[in-house]
């Protein structure tokens, strides 16, 4: 009895065994040389959990993620360029004591920068079913994937959607059916401190929000010289007009799935902008009123009050859509841009790259554009990659959407 006793008390004086102590690490350690912006902050713990994980910086606050086991902590971003960060961790490990660890370090600075903009939407704004969202980057891309996956999109209802690159210096995203109506979506790009090419690091981010409006289907048919509106599905206006004349291509209607790209009160059409200067035959510079673009090859829904005559009966414009001054008032004030227009009859099919033709590409191809081959899932948290079993929006959610830049010109009337 004495000795059991004896050996109980000798335990209880030694204190807890030194391999249940948590042995806590953080990369990069505490007075590290500068660092790629690209590199990630990487926090471990063995016998032990990670507790609480804080990075200090004077520039974007940094988020992380903790896997499962609580064991790895790792920084979902890349860094910013020139900026000193300190990071402070603790865990706890199996003995129940803590231990803490503190990294100061910083980045290197860019010698070049990789500037962008958001070309569409703009913040705050209120669009349309078909709405692209389009970055336009001042340098050549050549690491495509690096820059797709810092662009996180969020969405207040679930879509699939994928980005799709143009070219080295242009990216798209656009979803698989329409966006539903009244959903608030948002582009978080997390730039700043991607390596885009060799030296070329991003150094500023981008938050975006805007909101998708009403269901407006706008369809023009060549064949019977009238315009139809639909609001969320109920007819809100039948318009007679008068589309391309024809005889050579770029009087012809392109045919096909166009987007409102802009509005423009008054717009000069020049035909100098499609290759017929003064003194070709064809030349003209005319003002319009009430225009809405849908391509870049020229073409508006635009007031033409010298072919009323002409407008529900034949088609005698250089391209562009022709409405009465009424109703095309009515249409400029009505649409947003990102409303699809669907024009039918023609001969000359709307080409992809033409202004916002991004719903002329079938699916799979576009998909195909993506720098990481695959789509993604947008929903309240952020966008993950798809796949093919995921499951589909509801047939509520769905829409009877197709899919599934050229420099700007102007056809003229």
């Amino acid at each position: 009895m004495v000795a059991v006793g004896s050996a109980a008390c000798d335990d209880a004086q030694r204190g807890p065994n030194p391999r249940d102590a948590v042995h806590l690490s953080v990369t990069p350690q505490d007075g590290t040389a500068l660092l790629r912006p690209d590199s990630a902050i990487d926090v471990r713990a063995r016998n032990g959990t990670i507790e609480n994980v804080t990075v200090t910086t004077k520039g974007t606050p940094v988020e992380g993620v903790l896997n499962g086991d609580r064991d790895r902590w790792r920084s979902r971003w890349t860094l910013d360029p020139g900026t000193d960060y300190t990071v402070v961790a603790t865990a706890l490990g199996r003995d129940g004591r803590t231990r803490t660890v503190v990294s100061h370090f910083g980045t290197a600075k860019a010698g070049r920068t990789l500037g962008a903009a958001v070309v569409a939407p703009d913040n705050g704004e209120t669009v349309g079913v078909g709405m692209p969202i389009v970055l336009r980057f001042e340098r050549e891309v050549a690491d495509r994937a690096a820059v797709e996956r810092a662009l996180e999109l969020r969405s207040s209802r679930p879509v699939e959607g994928a980005w799709h690159w143009l070219d080295d210096q242009s990216v798209v995203f656009r979803t698989r059916t329409y966006w539903p109506s009244y959903t608030d979506v948002r582009l978080l790009a997390h730039l700043s401190g991607v390596r885009a090419a060799n030296g070329v690091y991003g150094t500023r981010n981008f938050d975006v929000a805007f909101r998708i409006g009403d269901r407006h289907d706008i369809r023009a048919d060549e064949d019977t010289y009238r315009m139809t509106v639909h609001n969320n599905g109920r007819l809100v206006r039948t318009m007679p007009i008068s589309m391309g004349r024809g005889g050579i291509e770029k009087y012809t209607t392109t045919n096909g799935v166009h987007l409102t790209m802009e509005k423009g009160n008054p717009v000069i059409m020049d035909s100098s902008t499609v290759g017929c200067g003064p003194g070709c035959p064809d030349y003209y510079r005319q003002t319009v009123y009430y225009a809405v673009r849908i391509s870049n090859s020229g073409e508006y829904v635009h007031s033409a009050p010298w072919s009323v005559g002409s407008q529900g009966r034949e088609n005698v414009s250089h391209g562009c859509i022709n409405a009465s001054p009424k109703d095309a008032r009515w249409f400029y004030h009505f649409v947003y841009r990102g409303d699809p227009v669907t024009v039918t009859g023609s001969s000359r099919e709307l080409k992809p790259d033409n202004g916002w033709g991004y719903w002329q590409m079938k699916w799979d191809d576009w998909v195909k554009g993506s720098a990481l081959k695959r789509s993604v899932w947008v929903g309240p948290h952020g966008s993950t990659p798809a796949k093919t079993s995921v499951q589909a929006p509801s047939q509520a959610d769905r829409t009877s959407a197709p899919g599934g830049g050229g420099t700007r010109a102007s056809n003229g009337d």
